[in-house]
This record gives structure tokens, C-alpha cells and sequence, in this order.
């Protein structure tokens, strides 16, 4: 999955462990067990096995045995998804509501974060060939087989042609070459890369859609694909392969999944998950409207925010709710500042000429840096579960560059930066050398209390510094347009999903032309003439990094990135909050995963009695 613009801290971050990338070198294998020291009491189930009934392959979940029925309601803050087209979504929203009924070749194994099978019913690596062979048997909701035509077409006709989000074409291309693929038989393909080519194989955890549905789409271009499967859609046309499939969207309100009957996964009796019978995602206005609906029990699942995780664990062993500490958050949060110098089609520039000269000078993005209070951040907004913030890679990233040590706030350096820019103060105003007034705008997405707290805090620090900040929450999918399409803004708060185990992953926000490059975005078609030395080096960095195989040799070259990102400071980072979220006790098979979060096993989960015990699912 590739970095995604997110709301808050959400629960299924998808990531793999390339079989090619992190090998028994990596002394980081026990990812996950550093982040479980509240669910040692829980025996994880084995691995998923292959086994064929009346001639179908179906995926065997080794998890212990559930009730079907009942339902499972989580909450979303915002206005809900844009779309639910898998191959075109450019927000988590969007892309947890289409992973929901999309399933991919591969997945991740959320405890050890190796790849292993999902449609696909194995595969085979053979030097720079890949061999993916599909379940036979597995059919679409409307009943037609699911078969190597639907993967050769999903890659050559949506991914190779860079149709809706163009993040997975780019990153699966070897110096620009992306790579070859054959139809074998009806249930085999075979993707050849260039060379040897480290995160290939996580790229085959892409969603394959079905040909005969999508394709009268997507022959029509990128404008009609783009409003294909949009939130108007009639539930009943929709064709997936997932574990639920949709049954209702009502906006602003909520959306409603169902059970796909047709699902591929069986449990150990041979019956056909999921166990649930529906999967209701509520749309919350904020957090606060969202601690409401939990404690009124409209809501199962809760992510804690610092200030009220005491009261909660408090609380807890009388309650109905079982709280789990995840670790740190796997995704980043952070200040990214526009350094746009082009002009839109109307000829207008995105950022005004006198602020291009403060946002593209260095020294005043380090005044910045250096006047936000990162500890009291930590304190105030996240009441201590968290950590300051000052890489690109987050805190458990097993390429995380721990030699960057960061700093505590100080708003003297800060002003010595400002006069080495020329900035200067009058009657506590601060303006440039040219005499014009320092003011600009600064967003968030609004419903996320903790991320406006922050927004008040920055402000009032730069304010201090003689800076006027229009400090600006808005809609999310309003954010996401402005950062995405009109690219009409200043700074903004925001925060990007992300892969702890790979940092290629992160390739469509660090490269000049990647559809994410926050800071300096780019048209399709851009000029190389355009780019500062360092986006110049990230770009070969990115390259580079890809074509090594082993984690010792791309260690030195990602710590490279985070620390240009470091210096240059496009974009700030503020804190990494610990993911603390809290279920419902009626739950079962619940597994946490330090990787992907409480309920990435959706189809599992089942709704037991509260005092109901298991070898597996349950505390011993």
C-alpha cells in the first residue's frame, strides 16, 4: 500500500516483508513483539493454509471457530470516502473503504509482516521472474470467475497505464522501465522486472478489480475512470471480491458493508467466512462526537487520544471494553510547507511570489522548525503517550535514522535564522527585507481536535516570533483537494499512512514527480530543470535504494533521505502518538498487530459472549 493522506492515526496500515528486502541480517525480525507488552496473555493463531473443496482453493483460517451473525460498528471522522474505486483513492478513507472490497494477490501476514498468499494461491520467485498462481474457483459477487484475464488486465490497463492514482506505476518502474507481464494460463501469470528489483513483491498486494465491469470504464480515459464507482453508485451494481461488500452509503452519516457469501477464506470447519453479517462504518463530525457514540455504545472500536487514556484503563475492568497498547503510530504527523513556484493553467501562481521567497528560503523554514514545542505538544495535546517527532521514517520504522537527535524548541534560534533571511521586527511585526508583512494561512482537517490543538499552538508560536497565521481547519476531502488538485495553500498540518518495513512505500511523496510530493507538486508531465539539489538526490536516492537487496545495504542509503528531509525541512514533524485503542469485550479473535493494528482480520472476528474464553483469541 503507498502512503495515503490521513485523518487520524487509523487502524489497518497494510505493509509486507519483502521476502527480498529484510533478510536474517535484519536483527529487526521480532518487529512486532516490541510493541505488545499489554497483550503477552494472547496466543496468535497459526498461518493461513491452502486447501481445496469440490474443486475450489480456498485460504483456511487457522483462528479459532466464531458465531456468525451480528455486526461490528467502527467510526470515521470527515465526510466519509470520495470514491470507492480501489485503483483511484488518494486518502485513507477512501482506501480502507475500497481495500474492504478489493483483495489483492498478496497480503501481509500483520504479525511477522512476511508476504504471503491471498488471491493468488501461491507464487514462485525465480531470479527476476515472478510467478503468481490464482485460486481456482473464486468467483466476483455477480458470480463470474475471478481469473488471470481480470490480474493482466487491473496491471496492464489500469497500474502500467497510470490510470487514477498513479503511485503504484511509479512504484513499480526500475529506472524507468516498469515491468513485463504474461498470461501463462487462466490461473497463472508471470511479471519479469528489469534487473533484481528489492520491494517488487509488495507491489503485488494491489487490488484486482474485475475486467469485465471495469473495463467499459477505463477504455473511456482517466476523466471517466476518475468517476467511475464514486460515492453515488448503487450499491447493488458494485462487483468486488472482498470479505463484505457494500450495502449502503448514506453521506455524512455512515457506510454499511455486508457479508460477501462467495468469500474464498473458510474457517477451520470448512465454513465460509466472515462471520459477521454486516460492517457499519459511522461518519463522526470529531473526536469529541466520536468518544460520545462510544460511550453511548453506538461505537465498537475506540482510538484513544493521550488525554483520555487514563480514565479509560481506569475504567476498564469494569467495563465492557478491552483496551490494547499497539505501539507507536506506523504513520507520521507533521507541518509540510509549499514550495510551489509554477502557476496553474489560468496562469495565476499556486503560492504568491513573496511568500515563494519566505517558504523556499531555508533559513526561514528553520525558524519555523525551530519555534515549535514539540515537548509541549507531547504534554499538553497527547498528555505524554507519545514522542517527539524529527524524521521522515516513523518511530518504528526499522529504517528509522536514529543518529537524528532532533532539538527542544528555542525561539532565539529561531530569530537568528529569521535575520540571516533579512526578516526583521517593527513594533512586533516581522517583515521581510522587501517590507512586506510576514502572513499566511495555515490548515488542518477539521473534527481532529488533537491536530487543531496543534494548529493553536504553532500559530501562537509563530505569532511570537512577529508572523500573522490564519490558522484555517477545514472539511478533509477540502484539505486533500487543495493539497492533491488546486494546490492553493501555504502550510498545513496533516499526516501520511506508511510502511515501517519499507521505505520505497513512501517513493510517490519523496520523488520530484510523485503524485505526493506535498511540498513542491509537480504536473505530470514536469521539467527536470526544476528541482533543488536535494529533491535531485531523493529522486536517485529512491532509485537507488530499490535496486539494492539486502537491508544492510539500503539501510545507510534511507538514512540518507531522512536526513536531507532533516536539513531541508520541506516538511516539519511534530510527534509520534502510541496507538492505545479500545474494543468491545463481546469481540472475538481479536490479534493485535503492532503492523496493521486491532481489526485488520475482519473476516475472523467474530461476536461472542463477553465472558467467552478461547486457546487462541482469549486472555489464559
Amino acid at each position: 500500500m503507498k502512503k495515503a493522506l490521513h485523518i487520524i492515526f487509523i487502524l489497518c496500515i497494510v505493509v509486507v516483508f519483502g521476502m527480498l528486502v529484510i533478510k536474517k541480517d535484519t536483527p529487526e525480525n521480532a518487529f512486532s513483539e516490541n510493541y505488545l507488552t499489554e497483550t503477552e496473555n494472547i496466543t496468535y493463531p497459526a498461518q493461513n493454509k491452502n486447501i481445496t473443496l469440490d474443486g475450489v482453493d480456498y485460504l483456511q483460517s487457522q483462528a479459532p471457530v466464531g458465531k456468525f451473525g451480528g455486526e461490528l460498528v467502527i467510526s470515521t471522522i470527515g465526510e466519509g470516502p470520495k470514491t470507492f474505486n480501489p485503483c483511484n483513492t488518494k486518502d485513507a478513507t477512501s482506501s480502507s473503504m475500497a481495500g474492504i472490497l478489493y483483495d489483492g494477490l498478496l497480503t501481509t501476514d500483520a504479525r511477522t509482516g512476511e508476504v504471503i498468499p491471498q488471491l493468488a494461491k501461491s507464487f514462485e520467485i525465480k531470479g527476476t521472474d515472478y510467478i503468481i498462481t490464482l485460486r481456482k474457483g473464486l468467483k466476483w459477487t455477480d458470480g463470474v470467475p475471478i481469473t488471470a484475464d481480470d490480474v493482466i488486465y487491473t496491471y496492464k490497463d489500469i497500474v502500467f497505464k497510470g490510470l487514477g492514482n498513479t503511485s503504484a506505476r511509479d512504484s513499480m518502474m526500475v529506472r524507468g522501465k516498469l515491468p513485463e507481464l504474461v498470461k501463462i494460463d487462466d490461473y497463472t501469470v508471470k511479471f519479469t522486472t528489469p534487473e533484481p528489483f528489492a520491494p517488487f513483491l509488495r507491489q503485488l498486494t494491489y487490488p484486482i478489480v474485475p475486467k469485465h465491469y471495469f473495463k467499459p470504464h477505463s477504455d473511456q480515459g482517466d476523466s471517466v475512470f476518475g468517476a467511475f464507482l464514486n460515492p453515488n453508485t448503487p450499491p447493488t451494481q458494485i462487483v468486488s471480491n472482498g470479505a463484505f461488500k457494500l450495502k449502503e452509503y448514506v453521506a455524512a452519516q455512515r457506510v454499511v458493508f455486508e457479508r460477501n457469501p462467495d468469500y474464498y477464506k473458510v474457517n477451520l470447519k470448512n465454513e465460509k467466512l466472515p462471520y459477521l453479517d454486516k460492517l457499519v462504518y459511522l461518519i463522526v463530525g470529531d473526536t469529541n462526537n466520536e468518544i460520545l457514540k462510544f460511550e453511548a455504545k453506538e461505537v465498537d472500536v475506540l482510538g484513544l487520544r493521550g488525554s483520555n487514556v487514563a480514565r479509560y484503563k481506569l475504567k476498564e475492568p469494569t467495563s465492557d471494553y478491552k483496551i490494547y497498547n499497539l505501539g507507536p503510530d506506523t504513520g507520521t504527523l507533521f507541518l509540510v510547507i509549499n514550495l510551489n513556484n509554477r502557476k496553474n493553467a489560468e496562469g495565476k501562481y499556486y503560492v504568491s511570489p513573496v511568500k515563494q521567497k519566505w517558504f523556499r528560503n531555508r533559513n526561514f523554514r528553520n525558524a519555523v522548525d525551530w519555534a515549535v514545542d514539540r515537548k509541549g505538544m507531547v504534554k499538553n495535546i497527547a498528555q505524554g503517550v507519545a514522542a517527539p517527532l524529527f524524521t521522515a521514517e516513523s518511530m518504528n520504522s526499522i529504517y528509522l535514522n536514529k543518529s537524528i537527535k532532533g532539538h527542544p524548541q528555542d525561539k532565539n534560534v529561531s530569530k537568528e535564522f529569521l535575520n540571516k533571511a533579512g526578516f526583521y521586527l517593527k513594533n512586533g511585526i516581522l517583515y521581510d527585507k522587501d517590507g512586506n508583512r510576514v502572513e499566511f494561512d495555515l490548515y488542518t482537517n477539521a473534527g481532529s481536535l488533537d491536530r487543531e490543538s496543534i494548529g493553536v499552538m504553532i500559530k501562537q508560536d509563530l505569532e511570537d516570533l512577529g508572523m500573522k497565521v490564519n490558522f484555517k481547519p477545514i472539511e478533509f476531502n477540502s484539505l486533500v483537494n487543495k493539497l492533491s488538485n488546486t494546490n492553493d495553500w501555504d502550510m498545513v498540518i496533516i499526516g501520511l499512512t506508511g510502511s515501517p518495513l519499507e521505505p520505497h512505500d513512501g517513493k510517490n511523496v519523496w520523488t520530484s514527480s510523485g503524485p505526493l510530493h506535498l511540498f513542491n507538486q509537480r504536473p505530470q508531465n514536469y521539467k527536470n530543470d526544476d528541482r533543488y539539489s536535494w529533491e535531485v538526490e531523493l529522486d536517485n536516492i529512491f532509485e537507488e535504494g530499490a535496486l539494492k537487496l539486502s537491508f544492510k545495504e539500503r539501510k545507510p542509503i534511507y538514512d540518507r533521505y531522512q536526513q536531507i528531509i532533516y536539513e531541508e525541512k520541506p516538511i516539519i514533524y511534530l510527534y509520534s502518538p502510541t496507538r492505545i485503542t479500545a474494543i468491545r469485550k463481546r469481540f472475538k479473535n481479536i490479534f493485535p498487530s503492532a503492523l496493521s493494528g486491532l481489526v485488520y482480520n475482519l473476516e475472523e472476528i467474530y461476536v461472542g459472549d463477553d465472558e467467552e474464553k478461547t486457546s487462541l483469541g482469549g486472555a489464559k
